[in-house]
């Protein structure tokens, strides 16, 4: 074979364009067995056993995870460890989803005396409808192809493929009918920055107390100069008593510089923005940052207010930034 005068992108394209084919006639072939799986997913008081092996398997610890990342206690079990011994992790209260394309795996077969003994509900998602493994299951997921992608159709590509999108549609429908929110998905993604992203509060990142600058309404320009450039924050809180009645910021300063004349007889009062955006404690850090670039002038920091109306902070979209990213 002449390696040669290989078209390397054109079977890419034509694995491509078999594989999008067989998820198409799958998609076509759904039926309510699908909302009815997802359904007893959510009523029962146990969790999902995920079970196969091969390429089956692998397919499995994949949806395993997604299902466990939102909101669904899920475990994967190898069908050959489950034969010695691993078939301990299911109890009467738990669906078994059972994958295998054939319907025929021998692993699969001999765990099924186990499994109903056990009382578990079993769930089969396979492409031979007529299997053994089918019949003894409450509910079928039909994951059938009629052609691998494999140029000698043998390996397991588009089975594969169409059962990972079988696993995925199931999961999309249990976080939508369980309601599942960004902010739970969080909770099971706490590292990195998408944690990060999902869960950093206000709170959490601004500045407050000794770090903030502070002056009167009747503070003249030098002062307030002074103090912003001591506490490196860009911005000074007008108060009024324990209240905060305004900000001024660098860009304030440098617009008030344009009256050269007067610049220095000005006072905090002449100058500050009185109508300020906030943010509160609790906010999340991404809807802040949300606050502050989503408008017709982007603003660089806001003043963090609490419930009973006190200035208790200072965040920046540079400290936002540096922790969630975009």
């Amino acid at each position: 074979m002449d390696i040669k005068n290989i078209d390397a992108l054109s079977i890419a394209r034509r694995t491509f364009d078999m594989e999008i084919e067989e998820l198409k006639k799958v998609r076509d072939r759904l039926d309510e067995q699908l909302e009815k799986v997802a359904d007893m997913i959510i009523e029962t008081k146990g969790k999902v056993v995920i079970t196969g092996i091969g390429k089956s398997g692998l397919i499995g610890k994949k949806i395993a995870a997604t299902l466990a990342s939102t909101g669904t206690q899920t475990v994967f079990v190898n069908s050959a460890e489950g034969l010695h011994g691993d078939l301990g992790v299911i109890s009467k209260e738990d669906v078994v989803i059972g994958i295998s394309n054939s319907g025929s795996s021998d692993e699969i077969l001999s765990l099924l005396p186990s499994i109903e003994k056990i009382g578990a509900k079993l769930v089969a998602m396979t492409g031979n409808k007529d299997s053994l493994l089918a019949k003894k299951s409450q509910y079928v997921l039909d994951i059938g192809v009629s052609k691998e992608a494999c140029p000698l159709n043998l390996a397991p590509m588009s089975s594969t493929t169409v059962t990972l999108v079988m696993g995925d549609a199931l999961a999309s429908i249990l976080i939508e009918k369980r309601g599942f929110r960004p902010e739970n998905f969080a909770v099971y993604h706490p590292g990195g920055a998408l944690g990060r992203r999902l869960l950093l509060k206000i709170k959490d990142i601004m500045k407050k107390g000794s770090s903030l600058a502070y002056c009167s309404q009747d503070s003249k320009m030098e002062e307030i100069i002074l103090k912003m450039t001591e506490k490196k924050l860009g911005a000074v809180c007008v108060m009024e008593d324990d209240v905060m009645i305004g900000i001024i910021t660098e860009g304030d300063i440098r617009r008030a510089l344009t009256r050269k004349e007067e610049f220095f007889r000005m006072k905090a009062d002449d100058i500050m923005t009185k109508n300020y955006t906030k943010t509160t404690p609790e906010s999340m850090a991404i809807d802040a940052l949300e606050l502050m670039e989503n408008r017709e002038s982007q603003i660089s920091i806001l003043p963090v207010i609490d419930d009973d109306n006190r200035l208790v902070g200072m965040v920046r979209t540079h400290d936002i930034l540096k922790l969630v990213g975009r």
